[in-house]
C-alpha cells in the first residue's frame, strides 16, 4: 500500500511538472501589444518593413534627427547609446513627451516601461518596434531629466498612403 501511494504521488508530481513546463513554454499574451496610441501601436518585429538605426550620445542629440515613414509601415528601431550616461528613445506627440518629461523630473525614481520606449544603458543597443498607422508629425525624445529640455528630440513624419 505504501508503495502504491509513492507511485501515485510520483505520477501526480510528474504530471503537474509537465503541465507547469508547458505553461511556462507558452508565450505570455502582452496586453500592451494592442494598445492604440495617437502615434500608432506596438509592431511585430517579423512584420517590420525596415530597420532604422538611431544613435544617442552625451551631446544630447539623436542621429538621425529626422525620420520619414509611410502610414501603415512597421519600423524596427535599433537604438544605440554611444554615450556614458543613460539615454532613451520614447515615441509620442510633442505634448505627451513634454508632460511625461515633467513627471519624470518630479518623480525621478519613477519607472516607466512601455512598448513605445527603449531605455538603453551606456555602450548598449536596444530595440523598439512600432507601427505608424496614422499620418502626421510625431517625435522621439529622451525623458531622462534635463535631456529633452536640452534638445534631445527627434522628428518622425508619417506620410499618408494614397
Amino acid at each position: 500500500m505504501g508503495r502504491n501511494l509513492l507511485l501515485s504521488l510520483a505520477l501526480a508530481f510528474a504530471g503537474t511538472a509537465a503541465i507547469a513546463h508547458l505553461q511556462h513554454e507558452k508565450p505570455a499574451e502582452d496586453s500592451r501589444a494592442t494598445e492604440e496610441r495617437s502615434f500608432g501601436r506596438q509592431g511585430d518585429a517579423k512584420q517590420a518593413s525596415r530597420t532604422i538605426d538611431v544613435d544617442m550620445d552625451d551631446h544630447l542629440r539623436y542621429r538621425p534627427a529626422k525620420i520619414t515613414v509611410k502610414q501603415g509601415e512597421t519600423i524596427l528601431f535599433r537604438v544605440k547609446n554611444s554615450g556614458r550616461a543613460m539615454h532613451e528613445m520614447v515615441l509620442g506627440t510633442r505634448g505627451e513627451l513634454k508632460e511625461h518629461a515633467r513627471l519624470m523630473r518630479q518623480h525621478a525614481s519613477m519607472a516607466h516601461d512601455e512598448p513605445y520606449m527603449a531605455h538603453v544603458a551606456p555602450g548598449s543597443t536596444g530595440t523598439l518596434v512600432w507601427q505608424f498607422d496614422k499620418p502626421g508629425e510625431f517625435y522621439y525624445g529622451c525623458l531622462v531629466p534635463g535631456h529633452l529640455e536640452a534638445g534631445m528630440l527627434g522628428t518622425i513624419t508619417v506620410h499618408k498612403t494614397k
